[in-house]
């Protein structure tokens, strides 16, 4: 089980000033234990410029793994050791492309990993802790805590070959090509 990640959420109370309006352990958590993923979702906009009247959760809502149309997602996902994923290379395909992810080009229908996904975004991703290996069409890169990707809208997946769970903090930003 994917540690708490406490958030802390400020804005501004009814003379003005600066409040936290959040202080608490994050509370949209979704574990997908076949895949060994947990994803917390931290917050949502739906626009940018962000709406910064807006007193409501952003994150106390279903979403998919993109952003929405010009808006930003943020999550922290924990990818389990890749011996303890439950699913077998199909189970893991089908369940990527029921939530309409999937690689483009020629490796659309036979990915080397089932995770292999292509997101019309630009993702900011610092690896909290732990050790994760992106895989890309013909490559991969090793990556390990403090270490940060920028992912421009291509293929890739994201693999923990270790003994340990890698904690990944993404921002997702909705782009265009």
């Amino acid at each position: 089980m994917a540690s708490p990640i406490r958030r802390v959420v400020t804005g501004k109370d009814a003379t003005g000033k600066a409040v936290a309006m959040i202080d608490s352990a994050a509370t949209t958590v979704h574990r997908r234990e076949e895949l060994g993923v947990t994803n917390t979702l931290l917050w949502v906009t739906d626009s940018t410029p962000a709406d910064l009247s807006n007193q409501e959760d952003a994150a106390n809502r279903k979403i998919g793994v993109v952003a929405p149309p010009g808006g930003t997602i943020f999550r922290v996902v924990e990818f389990a050791p890749e011996r303890e994923v439950k699913a077998d290379y199909e189970t893991r395909l089908r369940i990527f492309q029921g939530i309409g992810l999937a690689p483009e080009g020629e490796s659309r229908d036979k990915p080397r990993n089932p995770a292999m996904h292509r997101t019309k975004t630009i993702d900011y991703a610092l690896i909290l802790s732990g050790e994760i290996d992106m895989l890309l069409d013909d490559s991969e890169v090793h990556l390990k805590a403090g270490d940060v990707v920028i992912q421009r809208g291509t293929n890739h997946a994201w693999v923990n070959r270790g003994n340990q769970p890698c904690q990944v903090a993404f921002v997702m930003v909705d782009a265009k090509e």
